[in-house]
């Protein structure tokens, strides 16, 4: 029988370091091999009836048709829909969940999967292994997987990737306060070039063409892994600044360069 020393530990801080290390590495064992991938984030409540969850299926479905792994956090709604489209067509389809106090249910169309017990382990693996983010109408969920990811780009701790907003009538009234209010009105918390690290767009085919430019680069930088890289042990990059994109002004929109987010 345990003593209640023993018993006390497990709920300290020493033990829950042993909880957050297992969850890295069972998470770097089963991602480091997917090959390239684009994390698709969007509401947990979206039905299975709404435009949006059909829109994601297809999404999925063209992009795991074109050899790009498919990672959504695993639970129902656009997630659902995202797995759902890359298992149609029997394409690698990743399920990230968490547990939460209400309870996630995962669904049932992935063929890998990872449960975490800490968003910011699961954060990690979005990060590090997807060469695109896409992200669908959704709540404050997928609110932080956005601006974390603006984040990053800004401050030059990952290399630039894809951040890509399907939906204009849903994201047009953030895109509209962070020009008018965040970069404006005397407040300039963001520089003019921060409003280039998105593109807001309903063409699911535009969507599908900056994720193949970014797959590109994926295999580029895989081909070039002798290289030395700056890294830092959660995947993000030392002083290393990102790639530029060049920007077609034609479309109104970013296109990624031939240099892409490296697979850290």
């Amino acid at each position: 029988m345990a003593n209640p020393d023993q018993m006390q530990f497990v709920n300290q801080d020493p033990w829950r370091v042993f909880r957050i290390m297992s969850e890295f590495v069972d998470g770097f064992e089963t991602m480091s091999r997917l090959g390239p991938a684009a994390s698709i984030f969007g509401s947990s409540r979206t039905p299975r009836s709404a435009p949006q969850y059909r829109k994601a299926r297809k999404l999925a479905r063209m992009l795991a048709q074109r050899g790009c792994a498919v990672i959504t956090g695993g639970g129902p709604g656009i997630m659902e829909a995202a797995n759902r489209g890359a298992h149609d067509v029997e394409g690698t389809s990743v399920g990230l969940n968490v547990t939460l106090p209400e309870e996630q249910k995962a669904n049932p169309y992935h063929e890998v999967r990872l449960d975490f017990r800490y968003f910011f382990a699961r954060l990690v693996m979005f990060v590090k292994y997807s060469c695109s983010f896409i992200c669908f109408p959704g709540g404050y969920g997928t609110l932080h997987e956005f601006f974390n990811s603006m984040t990053l780009i800004q401050t030059h701790k990952s290399e630039r990737f894809p951040v890509i907003l399907i939906g204009r009538t849903f994201w047009k009234g953030l895109d509209t306060w962070i020009r008018t209010v965040m970069l404006h009105r005397g407040h300039r918390k963001i520089s003019p070039e921060d409003l280039d690290l998105f593109v807001i767009t309903d063409s699911l085919t535009e969507a599908v063409r900056i994720v193949e430019q970014a797959m590109a680069d994926y295999r580029c930088r895989e081909a070039a892994r002798g290289l030395p890289a700056m890294e830092t042990s959660e995947g993000t990059m030392i002083g290393r600044p990102p790639s530029t994109y060049p920007h077609n002004r034609d479309n109104g929109g970013p296109r990624p360069a031939a240099r892409g987010k490296r697979r850290r």
